[in-house]
């Protein structure tokens, strides 16, 4: 682990992050969604209230200034939103230093682990479970099985449903979600950056949890990783979560802990 790595999956994720954009500008073009490189510095507006309204790489590519974090803040204050960074521990103390004293607080923890993507035997699923690509005829099944795998109330939910439409859609992502007897019990979804491959929100609906829907979709997206050509795979968690555990299993490692800093819009 060092900071060319840290650089490389940032990267990943802010690229992958452009094009769930580009995706939410066809879809809601309403919202006027956008962003826009400050400097190796992605900033994604994707609404003001969304979760994926945040920049990525502060810090890891150039020295941050002051001018340039004027120049960030400005950028969603225009729109209404807060200022919110994913900073890895990597970006340095001197980062950290300077969101304190502009009065970011922290708001969240996220971990990224790794895993070298070497070739392998990978365990076929369970007998009664299939793992498949979504076709466009099966979208809204599995919008509804995402919703149903992460809401937990109404609110959440409305949230989850709005995401996962725009995944969908998203051309530069690919969906997968597994079948038992029929039913779609488990979502997940796959995006590739210069060799990196990100795997983002796997789900499985209540019912069907511990049943290996999660070890046979993480197997099938690491096996077209290496196919298209990846060298190392990522994934976020919240830290010491189920999630991160499982991923621990399978194979990944611990990257870093990063930090989710805000500072609320000026009015």
């Amino acid at each position: 682990m060092d900071r060319d790595l840290s650089r490389r999956l940032e990267r990943t994720e802010g690229a992958v992050g452009s094009t769930f954009i580009a995706a939410r500008r066809e879809v809601t073009p309403e919202i006027a969604a956008c962003w826009h490189d400050f400097g190796g510095t992605y900033a994604m507006f994707d609404g003001a209230d969304s979760p994926h309204t945040q920049t990525f790489g502060l810090g890891l590519f150039d020295p941050v200034t002051a001018g340039q974090l004027d120049a960030i803040e400005a950028y969603f204050s225009e729109r209404g939103a807060p200022t919110t960074h994913e900073v890895s521990p990597l970006a340095g103390l001197e980062t950290t230093a300077l969101l304190v004293e502009r009065g970011y607080r922290p708001i969240e923890l996220s971990t990224v682990l790794v895993q070298p993507l070497a070739e392998r035997n990978v365990q076929p699923p369970a007998d009664a479970l299939r793992v498949r690509h979504l076709e466009p005829s099966r979208r809204d099944g599995w919008i509804e099985a995402s919703v149903a795998g992460w809401a937990t109330d109404a609110a959440t939910a409305e949230m989850v449903r709005t995401i996962a439409s725009i995944a969908s859609a998203n051309p530069a992502m690919m969906s997968y979600h597994v079948e038992r007897d029929g039913e779609m019990i488990a979502t997940a979804s796959l995006g590739i950056h210069e060799g990196v491959a990100l795997l983002a929100g796997a789900s499985t609906i209540p019912s069907a949890r511990q049943l290996g829907a999660q070890a046979a979709l993480l197997a099938a997206r690491l096996a077209d990783a290496r196919e298209r050509g990846c060298t190392v795979a990522m994934m976020v968690t919240s830290p010491g979560s189920a999630s991160q555990r499982n991923a621990e299993r399978s194979g990944f490692r611990v990257a870093y802990t990063r930090t989710k800093w805000q500072r609320l819009a000026r009015t």
